[in-house]
């Protein structure tokens, strides 16, 4: 019961939090949950990893195999490290006379980690399309946490066009559902079921549904051209949920494409849903491209930047190959850590000079070294320099891409280049100079930044080298979807 456990820790730890009235009971409560639900995962994790082909669970309805363990691993780790950095951020955010919107954050952020959580466990198709709308109706208050008219307007914006993707991808469940009962008879409506009956699909109804899929979940995943709600959502919302929004919710939008296209490649080999997302991929590398150019607001840039990280991804997806996929999971695993990074250091940025506009900050080495210093570290692994992990999971994605579609390659290469370009001119506006004259030198929230080291550790360590474990761990997850 490892993974009703797994569950239920931060579905009791939500509802306790909106019962509280005490605002350290509600920090401790958050922070200790997080912990425990990443250890639980870790476990559930381990024991798939270690011989568990899957775990099961509630009569079938929770099933992990490796590729859930991979993304349990990630929701888990980055919701830990996102709880324990908020604990600072939110108390310079909201002082002790705004407590019932600590408590939101709080309460709501335990929802969000349960409904990522449950997308990501459940075996079941209708269950996973609710918790992915859930993740939309759990964030879009956080988005609009300081109800101000810029954030109302974002999560406005964030409600429709997220609603109207999952429906679009409702519309997509249904018609895989339809191909299975119209090419095999009656099957259940979860992935063991689909995936055994795929060979026997309606070839053309299964074109259609991948179409659906691929907009609706899509929209979810931050890809151009449905990506249009993600930089004012990832802009407003506080930066602990920035960073889980770009570090871990595109990835579930992603996870439940990846498994319907496990499926399509079986009915319909792996051309089509190749060809496909090879498309959306340059088209995201191009539209982040055109945007980061001429950015002027940081958290735009980032979240401009996960369209390009979503996009390079559905690259490595489309080219294929062991070293294809093997490179599109490995840099799930590197943009989350980098990304999520990232937008927890924007909030100190922005604690410390009360503005997103990259042109009002200036002198961020000499203004706050520390928090300076790692945001450039942080951008150029994001950029997929060396030595840190991003450039060797890009390195493994294009070197798939010579090798299959060259042409593809070279494009999404030379949008890579003007990327580069744009990020480091902004980035640099930020970092030298001289600060403004009446702002106090000093980081901001330097205990709070503690586990950000986390993710520095290990963006460094799959920077110089390819653990066995993870490795291992990603070949299982590639068996899984049919490679």
């Amino acid at each position: 019961m490892i993974l009703a456990t797994l569950l239920l820790i931060p579905a009791l730890a939500a509802g306790s939090i909106a019962l509280l009235r005490n605002r350290r009971l509600m920090e401790t409560v958050h922070a200790l949950a997080a912990l425990a639900t990443l250890g639980t995962g870790l476990t559930a994790a381990i024991r798939v990893w270690r011989g568990k082909t899957e775990i099961i669970a509630l009569d079938h309805l929770l099933r992990a195999d490796a590729l859930s363990a991979l993304m349990v691993t990630l929701v888990t780790l980055l919701g830990a490290i996102a709880a324990i950095y908020g604990l600072g951020y939110i108390r310079a955010e909201f002082d002790a006379e705004h407590t019932k919107q600590a408590r939101m954050f709080f309460s709501l952020s335990q929802v969000f980690i349960f409904t990522m959580l449950l997308a990501v466990t459940t075996d079941n198709l209708g269950v996973m399309w609710v918790a992915i709308e859930a993740t939309t109706l759990a964030t879009v208050f956080l988005v609009n946490l300081h109800n101000t008219q810029n954030s109302l307007e974002a999560a406005y914006k964030y409600l429709i066009l997220s609603s109207v993707g999952i429906a679009l991808a409702f519309i997509g469940t249904v018609l895989m559902y339809y191909a299975g009962s119209a090419g095999s008879g009656e099957i259940a409506v979860n992935w063991t079921s689909l995936h055994a009956a795929a060979s026997r699909l309606n070839p053309q109804v299964v074109r259609l549904a991948f179409v659906f899929i691929l907009v609706g979940y899509g929209t979810k995943a931050g890809l151009a051209p449905m990506h249009t709600w993600l930089p004012d959502a990832h802009s407003e919302a506080p930066a602990p949920i920035s960073a889980l929004m770009s570090g871990v919710l595109l990835n579930v939008g992603l996870y439940a494409l990846v498994r319907f296209k496990a499926v399509v490649d079986i009915t319909l080999g792996s051309g089509y849903s190749s060809r496909l997302l090879m498309g959306i991929g340059l088209l995201s590398l191009a539209v982040a491209s055109a945007f980061l150019l001429t950015q002027r607001n940081y958290k735009r840039m980032l979240a401009y930047s996960s369209v390009e990280h979503m996009g390079i991804i559905c690259l490595g997806l489309g080219f294929g190959g062991y070293w294809g996929v093997f490179g599109a999971l490995l840099h799930v695993i590197n943009h989350a850590l980098s990304k999520s990074l990232l937008f927890m250091l924007s909030g100190n940025i922005l604690l410390k000079y009360r503005t997103t506009d990259i042109r009002r900050v200036r002198g961020l080495l000499r203004a706050s070294p520390l928090t300076g210093g790692a945001f450039l570290a942080g951008t150029l692994a994001l950029m997929g320099l060396p030595p840190f992990g991003p450039f060797i999971s890009e390195f493994i994605i294009f070197r798939a891409g010579i090798e299959s579609n060259a042409w593809v390659a070279v494009i999404g290469i030379a949008l890579l280049v003007v990327v580069f370009a744009g990020m480091l001119a902004s980035v640099n506006q930020m970092l030298y100079g001289e600060p403004p004259d009446k702002l106090e030198r000093g980081d901001v929230l330097k205990w709070s930044m503690t586990p950000l080291a986390v993710n520095f550790v290990l963006l460094v360590a799959l920077g110089l080298t390819l653990p066995s474990a993870l490795t291992n761990a990603l070949k299982q997850a590639i068996a899984v979807l049919g490679g």
